[in-house]
């Protein structure tokens, strides 16, 4: 049923009760005064007929009429009343209104009836006389105690119902003015009781929008007051609450937000129910996962199966997952357990994901840093004893051979040197990196390329490698001199080292988007694709044979990530096989 305002549901009801009271007071005032009116008519008419027995004093002779019929007219002009008399028979002696001789008997007039047996007789009736209603008052006329007569005073209805009909305008005047008047005291209280309950309801859809430091006024009365109090209380507690349960939700998604592991929870239905931001990045999901089923957005076979087991399992569970995720390998360490309402019910399973690929790759880097270092520095000390062991072993006794052996160990030992140099060079430009970071200072990169190149130029001109410099003279930046020419040095050197004889090896350097870009680039021979995302690993060899030939550490280009890195920049490189290599250092400029 369509709702209604509460003063249409208050005001209707009242004014129609006080409408129904007031009529029925003023139809019952009406009846009142109209039978009032009617009992004081008939008593004033019955007072005049008294007041014309002593006048007549029995003397109803009908051969002496005249003198009563002349007392009737003179006394009915003066009253405005029809006063007749008449006798035991009914014959009419006297009348103010007619000639007696002309009226017929009135002995079968109700009203005379009941007068000539001792009563008073009292009748409402048309007359034919007049023409019109009247209201007949009898009363018995008696000589020495017999009823000789009776004398009968009337009036017209009409003039009753005149004043009548004025007594009940006057009533119904005042019964539509207090009707009015009721109206508007009706409407005026019921607006006193609903404008309140109105301002609680416009007060309470304040709250429902969340307005709640809004109050609602003190009303007057103690129910409407004590309900507007216990609303404003809830009103602060709610906001309190609210407030409470927002800024926990804001902390719990702020730390969810900014964990690297990835969080997911489900239900026993196995609905997502919440999933933070790592967890859609790793997983490739977005925010309308939520409330979907983890077999509908997901479909790794391995990670469904996890998640199954930590859905039926009561305990904490733990597993290390391969995924293909966007075409490359990822180790996720997985941990699933039961996940509880406040109650320690379980709801469902909560799953934390964290990506250790990068930790693995690390693990391996070291095993391999820790097998090559091994290595590396077991070969020459291995050749060392060796030749330590051969001329103990009498060798000495031969000039010739003596000499050889010494020239290994001597050769020998200055590899160990070059290894243990290059390793203390790369832990220092770690430590600077990690700590302050290095000095930088602004240099012309052109004066500086030009003193780097002839450092170059012996081994270069050893190999009969052509060097060419493309630098614009007003290039600058701020680099650490020693350091970045040693980085420059390496990549030269490893240029010249893998060019055929009269190669060429350029070096440019530009400046490009707020950056400065240098190159080295040869056309030796080459890198395979699948070395180049290790080739800056240190102790990697793409060739160790030749590498070991040429007399390298396997730890140079290690070294030159680790300078340019401190830079703030950032090195590539780009080969193929018979075609050369391109290594391209960017830094800020």
């Amino acid at each position: 049923m369509p709702r209604k305002r509460l003063i249409w549901q208050i005001y209707p009801p009242f004014l129609l009760t006080v409408l129904v009271a007031i009529g029925a007071v003023t139809w019952f005032f009406s009846q009142a005064i109209n039978q009032f009116y009617i009992d004081q008519t008939r008593n004033d008419l019955e007072a005049r007929a008294r007041f014309m027995l002593p006048l007549v004093d029995g003397n109803l002779n009908p051969a002496n009429t005249i003198p009563l019929d002349s007392l009737c007219k003179h006394l009915g002009r003066q009253t405005g009343t029809r006063l007749t008399i008449i006798d035991n028979k009914g014959v009419v002696l006297a009348d103010s209104d007619e000639n007696p001789s002309r009226m017929d008997n009135h002995a079968d007039r109700p009203e005379i009836i009941s007068a000539l047996n001792g009563h008073i007789g009292v009748s409402t009736r048309y007359s034919h006389t007049l023409q019109q209603n009247m209201m007949y008052v009898a009363v018995p006329a008696s000589l020495n105690g017999q009823i000789v007569g009776s004398i009968r005073a009337a009036l017209p209805l009409a003039k009753i119902d005149q004043t009548l009909n004025i007594v009940l305008y006057q009533v119904l005047t005042s019964g539509l003015l207090i009707v009015l008047i009721a109206a508007l005291v009706s409407l005026w209280l019921s607006r006193r009781i609903s404008r309140p309950l109105e301002e609680m309801k416009r007060g309470a859809d304040r709250f429902a929008r969340g307005e709640l430091d809004r109050r609602l006024p003190d009303f007057a009365s103690e129910e409407l007051g004590g309900l507007s109090e216990a609303m404003n209380q809830m009103a602060a507690q709610l906001d309190d609450r609210i407030r409470t349960v927002v800024r926990q939700h804001n902390e719990q998604e702020a730390v969810l937000a900014s964990m690297i592991e990835g969080v997911f929870a489900i239900d026993k239905k196995e609905k997502i129910i919440r999933v933070n931001s790592a967890a859609r990045e790793l997983l490739g999901l977005d925010i309308s996962a939520i409330g979907r089923k983890v077999h509908e957005v997901l479909r790794k076979p391995d990670l469904l199966n996890f998640i199954d087991r930590a859905q039926s399992s009561h305990e904490r569970i733990e597993e290390d997952i391969i995924l293909n995720l966007r075409g490359e390998e990822r180790l996720l360490q997985s941990h699933g357990t039961p996940l509880r309402d406040a109650r320690g019910r379980e709801i469902g399973a909560l799953i934390v994901f964290n990506d250790i690929t990068h930790l693995k790759r690390l693990e391996n880097i070291r095993q391999d840093f820790v097998a090559n270092v091994s290595h590396e520095l077991k070969t020459p000390i291995t050749a060392i004893k060796g030749s330590v062991e051969t001329l103990i072993g009498g060798a000495m006794d031969d000039e010739e051979n003596a000499l050889r052996f010494l020239e290994i160990i001597s050769r020998q030992a200055d590899r160990l040197n070059a290894i243990i140099e290059d390793l203390l060079a790369l832990s220092r430009i770690e430590q600077d990196e990690e700590q302050a970071g290095i000095e930088l200072r602004q240099a012309k990169l052109h004066d500086f390329l030009v003193t780097t190149l002839q450092a170059c130029q012996i081994k270069a001109r050893d190999k009969q490698v052509k060097l060419e410099m493309d630098c614009p003279e007003d290039l600058q930046s701020n680099i650490n001199a020693p350091l970045f020419e040693q980085a420059l040095v390496n990549l030269i050197d490893n240029a010249i080292k893998y060019s055929p004889e009269d190669g060429l090896v350029k070096i440019t350097a530009r400046q490009l988007s707020g950056e400065i870009v240098l190159q080295v680039q040869d056309w030796g021979s080459g890198i395979a694709r699948e070395h180049l995302p290790r080739l800056f690993e240190r102790f990697y060899r793409v060739d160790k044979a030749r590498s070991r030939k040429l007399g390298g550490t396997g730890l140079g280009l290690a070294i030159v990530k680790h300078i340019v890195q401190a830079h703030h920049g950032k090195i590539s490189v780009e080969s193929a096989p018979g075609e050369g290599s391109i290594f391209t250092i960017q830094i800020p400029s």
